[in-house]
């Protein structure tokens, strides 16, 4: 009886039965199925409205404290969105769309002006080996192939990303009903336990939103910040394609510490191409921006509420896009912050019941 009553034993078997009930539905996955689909389902929209949550929870409280209604500043806030919405179909999204258009139809031009380049280059090298020479060639041969995959990379799912923002019909429901009743989900939940235990959970709960409104919310003003100095950056300099590069660094600036080394590969691309030394400027830029950005923005705004180490935020974004792709590189690290936040809530209460215990032995 005394070794059953030890932390360490009662962690133990915490870990035994959690490692059985995954192995069972992994045994019984078929009786899982239908449910995981539905999971699947409702997944992204309940997502989406849980990010526009964050961004639109601060506008409803302060309206209610000047005395609106909740559902009335709920309206205001959807006619708020569909205002900015409709901002940016109208006067944002046509002109990127058609430097988008512009970019692709100069592609075989870039393409036509890289295999110039390396055919001068192996003109003027004597010394080449001929595997190398060889290797060269097949390279140019395809660039085309290669860039435009590349481009299909890193515009593409722009497109289908919006597209498929726009078709998520269920997101203004759950957002609508998160905005309405989302006071109500903690004494829901903390109802059924008792007193100490419910406090307990609630200042967990309270942790967790807090951890996901600083990322959610300093993540996307970051990137807008990004974005905004990189727009004016690339029109200082009279890059070419300026808006549609400068959405597409504000959109990869979304993903934490390896966003911006993405968001500036087609900028010296296309820069390159323009003028040589216009890559320079366009590295310039992207430096100052980032250097704005982690000694001005991040620190005010998020506040290093995570506090993430650069190299732990990389190997989760790396194993994470391996496991699941894009959609895991996006939510690895609000994921890991969560659950640290569990980790480090419950390590704490049990110190905490430690040292009462001592105290009361004392």
């Amino acid at each position: 009886m005394f070794v059953y009553s030890k932390r360490w034993f009662q962690t133990l078997v915490v870990f035994i039965l959690v490692f059985l009930l995954i192995l069972l539905i992994s045994a019984t996955d078929f009786l899982f199925d239908p449910i995981f689909k539905y999971l699947a389902a409702v997944a992204l929209p309940v997502v989406g409205a849980g990010v526009l949550f964050y961004i639109t929870r601060p506008v409803v409280h302060f309206l209610e404290k000047y005395r609106v209604h909740r559902v009335l500043a709920i309206f205001i806030v959807f006619i708020l969105l569909i205002l900015i919405i409709y901002l940016i179909i109208n006067y944002i999204a046509p002109i990127a769309q058609k430097q988008f258009t512009n970019l692709i139809n100069n592609v075989p031009e870039m393409v036509e002006g890289a295999q110039n380049l390396i055919t001068l280059w192996q003109s003027n090298q004597d010394m080449i080996p001929a595997d190398m020479n060889q290797a060269i060639n097949h390279v140019t041969s395809n660039l085309q192939s290669y860039i435009e995959g590349a481009m299909s990379f890193l515009f593409g799912f722009i497109s289908q990303l919006i597209g498929f923002v726009f078709s998520l019909v269920l997101v203004p429901f759950f957002l609508f009903f998160m905005l309405k009743d989302g006071d109500k989900f903690v004494p829901f939940v903390t109802k059924i336990f008792n007193k100490k235990k419910a406090a307990n959970i609630r200042s967990l709960l309270h942790k967790i939103d807090e951890t996901l409104a600083s990322y959610i919310l300093g993540q996307l003003f970051v990137s807008l910040c990004i974005g905004i100095l990189l727009f004016i950056g690339y029109l200082i300099i009279h890059l070419k394609y300026a808006l549609t590069l400068a959405l597409f660094g504000m959109i990869m600036c979304v993903i934490p510490f390896i966003g911006p080394f993405i968001s500036v590969v087609p900028a010296m691309i296309v820069g390159f191409f323009q003028d040589p030394m216009m890559a320079v400027w366009v590295a310039i830029v992207m430096i100052v921006a980032q250097q704005l950005e982690g000694n001005l923005i991040s620190p005010n705004i998020m506040g290093r509420a995570l506090k993430l180490h650069p190299l732990t935020i990389i190997t989760l974004i790396l194993a994470a896009g391996s496991i699941a792709g894009f959609l895991g590189i996006l939510f690895a690290v609000p994921f890991y912050a969560v659950v640290k936040t569990i980790i480090v809530h419950f390590y704490r209460t049990y110190q905490d019941s430690k040292d009462n215990k001592e105290d009361a032995l004392i």
